[in-house]
């Protein structure tokens, strides 16, 4: 091994022995077995419901983006919408009959949404679906209270990727998921102003930081507390949390990770 790669070498163990300390600090003794879950590859399952083709996602992905209710007609928007699995689910579910904005921030990643949804999504549906490629924590400044129900799988840590890549542990920081968690209440609160009264949020993340998941309601909550309510709902596999409710690999048969909370803005 030369100096560079011997240099990278000892880097890498110390991203990771920080990754290690901090996450053992949150989950205490569960967190060996925490890891041991997370290490294993999480198998993708096949979702083809009223689509053309089938697609292959987390089953827990497809459990939580269901969690939005949704009626006939209802205009959605999908926030942070690639690489498109939760799209699908939530136009499975209504079987096309919603309006449907799918965003993505990045021009690479709106790309693989617009050719997700072109290869399985029927033709007479698509008319009413759009894909659109904005920053979408401002999203609320220019369409105030114009949809019935918003999905907002925000940008996170990802920690079953970081431990599994050297390149997103190279990423990984204990500075990284406080950075994260601003940018996610940026975006649920561009969110709230976006949703109309008596409309949903579903937040959620693919982290196991309480920082990224339920912090970030309670950020809101202290903010906008008596503007909207909190629902509960039932979620396979999951365990609650003080907001919300998360799926967790080690308890839940190697699905997840995955965090969602659903709230319901008043209707005054």
């Amino acid at each position: 091994m030369g100096k560079k790669q011997e240099k990278a070498e000892k880097e890498r163990i110390k991203r990771l022995e920080a990754f290690d300390n901090y996450y053992s600090a949150i989950y205490k003794d569960r967190y060996i077995k925490l890891k041991e879950a997370l290490l294993k590859d999480n198998e993708a399952v096949s979702f083809s419901q009223n689509l053309i083709s089938e697609y292959f996602l987390d089953r827990a992905s497809i459990l939580v983006a269901q969690l939005l209710p949704l009626k006939e007609g209802d205009n959605v928007l999908d926030m942070c919408a690639a690489p498109g699995g939760k799209t699908l689910v939530m136009l499975s579910k209504m079987n096309g009959n919603i309006y449907l904005t799918a965003n993505d921030r990045s021009r690479d990643r709106k790309q693989r949404l617009d050719e997700v949804i072109r290869s399985h999504i029927p033709e007479q549906w698509q008319e009413r679906i759009k894909t659109t490629c904005y920053d979408a924590s401002t999203w609320g400044l220019h369409e105030k209270e114009v949809y019935d129900a918003i999905l907002l799988d925000a940008p996170c840590s990802s920690e079953r990727h970081v431990i599994k890549s050297e390149k997103h542990l190279a990423m990984w920081s204990p500075s990284r998921p406080k950075r994260l968690a601003i940018e996610q209440y940026a975006l649920l609160a561009s969110a709230f102003d976006a949703v109309k009264k008596g409309g949903y949020i579903l937040y959620s993340t693919c982290s196991i930081n309480p920082e990224e998941d339920e912090k970030v309601i309670e950020k809101l909550i202290k903010r906008k507390e008596s503007l909207f309510d909190i629902i509960n709902f039932d979620l396979e596999f999951s365990e609650e949390r003080a907001y919300g409710r998360i799926i967790l690999p080690d308890s839940a048969n190697n699905l997840g990770p995955l965090y969602a909370c659903l709230i319901r803005k008043k209707d005054e």
